[in-house]
C-alpha cells in the first residue's frame, strides 16, 4: 500500500488533483505551499504504510463467511463475468457492488439472476397486470352489486302499522293491485303492539303507484306506505317450503331473534308453551360469532302462533325478544350414517 502511494507521488498527481497556480501565484505562494504539500503527502503514506491489507475489516463478511480469502493471482480465475464468483455472489473487486436484483429483494443467482426465481422482468409485468386485472374486477363487480341493491330498493316499498291479524298473503294480495309482488315480509317491532312489513315489485313503477295506498285500513289500523330505504334480504331458496304440508307448517312457526345466550331451549320452549300453546318442534341456533341467538318455534294450532306474534319485545333473560311470522318451515333433522 505504501509503495502504491509513493509510486502515485512520483507519477504526479494521480491521487491528489490540485490546478497548476500561475506564475504570480508562484511566486506569491513561495516554497512553504510546495513544502506543506509535500509534507502533507507524506504523513498520508505514512497512515498508508500501518495498515494492514489482511486485517478482517477488509474483508467482506459473506467472503470470510462462504469462502477463504483470495490470494494474488485467483481473483480472475474464480470470478465470472461482471465480477460475480461461480457461486453467484458480487467479488469483492467488482466494479458494482450492490445489484439491482439485491437492491428490490430478490436473490442473485449465477449468470442470470431471475432463472428459476420466476421473478423475471416478464413474469413481475404479467404479475402487476394480472393484479391490476383482479383489483378492477373487484371494483367492477362491487359497482354491479351495488346498482343491484339501489334497483332493489327502488322496487320496495315500507308499510307501518300493520295489524297483527293480518298475514303476509292478505297484504301481498293488496298490493298485488298495483303490480307484480316479488317478496312481502312482515316483521315486528319490539317497541309497538303494530308490525311493519316490506314489499318487493317487480319493477320502480309498481312500488311507486303503491304508495297511493297510504292511509287505507287494513284490519283495524290505516297503514302508512312510504318508499324503502332498504332492499330485502333474500332467503336461501333450499330454505322455502317444497310442499303444502311444508306451507301449512309455515303458518304454525314463528322465528324468534335477539335471543340471550344464557337461555336454553328449555328455557324457551317452556315460556312459549306457558304463554301461547303446545309447542311441537324448536330449533335453537347461534354461533361465537353473533351476540345474541335466534330460534324457529312451530306450534301445534296456528292461532298458538298467531298468539306468539303478540309476545314480540318480552324481556326474555336479559333481552327483549323479536318475533315475526317464519317463511321456512323446521325440518325434522335427518339422522346421518354411521360410518
Amino acid at each position: 500500500m505504501a509503495a502504491v502511494a509513493e509510486n502515485a507521488i512520483g507519477a504526479g498527481d494521480q491521487f491528489v488533483r490540485r490546478p497548476s497556480p500561475s506564475p504570480p501565484q508562484q511566486q506569491k505562494r513561495g516554497g512553504s505551499s510546495e513544502a506543506e504539500y509535500q509534507r502533507d503527502v507524506r504523513e498520508l503514506v505514512e497512515l498508508l504504510s500501518k495498515l494492514n491489507p489482511s486485517a478482517k475489516e477488509f474483508i467482506p463478511s459473506y467472503a470470510s463467511a462462504a469462502s477463504p480469502p483470495l490470494v494474488a493471482g485467483q481473483h480472475a480465475a474464480q470470478t465470472t463475468d461482471g465480477g460475480r464468483r461461480p457461486n453467484g455472489r458480487l467479488s469483492a473487486d467488482a466494479p458494482v457492488f450492490v445489484a439491482s436484483s439485491d437492491y428490490y429483494g430478490r436473490p442473485i443467482g449465477g449468470g442470470n439472476r431471475y432463472a428459476g426465481s420466476g421473478d423475471g422482468p416478464s413474469n413481475h409485468l404479467q404479475r402487476r397486470r394480472r393484479n391490476n386485472y383482479n383489483q378492477g374486477r373487484r371494483r367492477s363487480n362491487d359497482r354491479v352489486q351495488r346498482a343491484q341493491k339501489e334497483d332493489c330498493i327502488r322496487r320496495t316499498v315500507y308499510v307501518s302499522y300493520i295489524d297483527h291479524h293480518v298475514t303476509e298473503e292478505q297484504l301481498a294480495a293488496l298490493f298485488g293491485s298495483y303490480g307484480k309482488v316479488l317478496d312481502c315480509r312482515i316483521c315486528c317491532d319490539a317497541n309497538s303492539v303494530l308490525r311493519f312489513a316490506f314489499i318487493e315489485f317487480a319493477n320502480e313503477y309498481g312500488a311507486r303507484a303503491a304508495l297511493n295506498l297510504d292511509g287505507t285500513v287494513l284490519g283495524y289500523y290505516p297503514v302508512r306506505v312510504l318508499p324503502s330505504k332498504t332492499a330485502i334480504l333474500p332467503v336461501n331458496p333450499t330454505l322455502l317450503p317444497r310442499s303444502e304440508d311444508e306451507r301449512e307448517m309455515c303458518t304454525r312457526t314463528v322465528y324468534c331473534t335477539n335471543i340471550d345466550k344464557k337461555l336454553t331451549q328449555t328455557d324457551l320452549k317452556e315460556f312459549f308453551q306457558s304463554c301461547c300453546g303446545e309447542v311441537s318442534r324448536l330449533r335453537l341456533l347461534g354461533d361465537n360469532v353473533h351476540s345474541t341467538r335466534i330460534a324457529f318455534v312451530e306450534f301445534v294450532r296456528a292461532e298458538s302462533a298467531l298468539r306468539a306474534l303478540n309476545c314480540s319485545g318480552t324481556v326474555l333473560g336479559a333481552l327483549p325478544i323479536r318475533l315475526s311470522p317464519s317463511k321456512t318451515p323446521v325440518r325434522p333433522r335427518v339422522a346421518r350414517p354411521m360410518q
